[in-house]
């Protein structure tokens, strides 16, 4: 999965990017440091990988990964092309769901470019450019399509009908997403604000617990995921390792790094889990779509193993856990065998059997 970290210039972007990716990218203290997106691949923090190693003792150990992109900071009038508008604009695009960075700190020594600290304005600012740009591009796909309806066509009667709600939806300030159009259709017509979206709140080490009251508040209304983060603190965990990390973050009395919060936030809002395969080779995570049967799980390895697919041996990551070999699950009777139709489960252990 891709997730295009967003929000206004001076929020913390690029600090956050570099906590969760240590990519290096620049940090400044002036808008648009970010010009071309920075892109970096996180290996997603599982406990259950580690213990599965430990049990496999495989030659390696591959975990689930997530990209992160760190776009642009977009200002207000971006959908006319103020600041880096279009440019931001054309990355957004490509990324599968939208982290919006929310500044919760006041630092006058870092310059806030709407000149004071208001999450609730500041969300809206960047919905509203959103907004514009996609009505932008659906009054062109509407002149592009209108003749052709107009003529009798069908399938441009039934697509003008689509355009008509989302063209309405958002003049009365609805996100594509929110119109109650079946995902599949809407992925059509390539739409920014059609994206899934969680909230990141960046704050200081003493957040203000007014702002920080309205910022959830605000976020969790519009049914979003929300997570509050202090960049700062990340910053100095993802310079750490081993038992340095772990007291360190015993100390600040942290259950969570701000990294396994923010993937288990882009997880919930994309509807995914994760299943593990196991033995002496290799032991790895895979991302599926939460609800997805075992053939589509298969074929996230392989389309082969997804074509060919017969059955799939599987069980749970909690028995292993406990029973410690497969020897003592098959003894137990807890190895099930699973056809076409078995809902994956987060955390199931599965090997596949198919035919090319």
């Amino acid at each position: 999965m891709e997730i295009g970290i967003v929000g206004l210039p001076n929020v913390g972007k690029s600090t956050i990017f570099n906590a969760l990716t240590s990519g290096g990218a620049t940090a400044s203290n002036y808008p648009f440091t970010t010009i071309e997106p920075n892109v970096g691949v996180v290996a997603v923090p599982d406990a259950r990988l580690a213990r599965l190693t430990e049990l496999f003792q495989p030659k390696k150990t591959i975990p689930a990964s997530c990209r992160f992109v760190d776009i642009a900071g977009l200002v207000k009038g971006a959908s006319q092309g103020e600041g880096l508008g279009n440019k931001f604009l054309a990355n957004i695009r490509e990324v599968d769901a939208i982290l919006h960075m929310v500044r919760l700190f006041d630092d006058a020594d870092v310059v806030h470019t709407m000149g004071s600290v208001d999450p609730k304005r500041d969300i809206e600012v960047i919905e509203m450019e959103l907004m514009l740009a996609d009505l932008d591009s659906l009054t062109r796909q509407f002149d592009k399509i209108s003749g052709k309806a107009k003529s009798g066509d069908k399938a441009s009667r039934e697509t003008l009908a689509t355009l008509e709600i989302l063209k309405t939806g958002l003049e009365e300030g609805k996100p594509a997403r929110a119109l109650g159009i079946e995902p599949s259709i809407l992925k059509e017509y390539f739409l920014l604000t059609a994206k899934p979206v969680f909230y990141v709140g960046n704050t200081d080490e003493s957040p203000d617990s007014a702002v920080l009251a309205d910022f959830q508040t605000f976020t969790k209304a519009r049914g979003s995921e929300c997570v509050v983060i202090c960049g700062k603190l990340e910053s100095e965990i993802a310079e750490l390792s081993g038992e340095d990390r772990e007291m360190f973050m015993k100390d600040l009395g942290l259950e969570q790094s701000g990294l396994e919060k923010v993937i288990v936030g882009a997880y919930a809002t994309l509807g995914l889990s994760s299943y593990f395969t196991c033995g002496p080779q290799e032991v790895r995570a895979w991302t599926i779509p939460i609800e997805a049967k075992a053939p589509q799980a298969a074929g996230v390895i392989h389309t082969d193993f997804e074509k060919g697919f017969i059955k799939a041996d599987v069980y749970g990551w909690t028995d292993i856990d406990q029973h410690r070999t497969e020897t003592v699950l098959r003894e137990k009777g807890l190895i099930r065998s699973e056809g076409k139709e078995y809902i994956v489960k987060d955390g199931d252990v599965c090997h596949f059997k198919f035919n090319v």
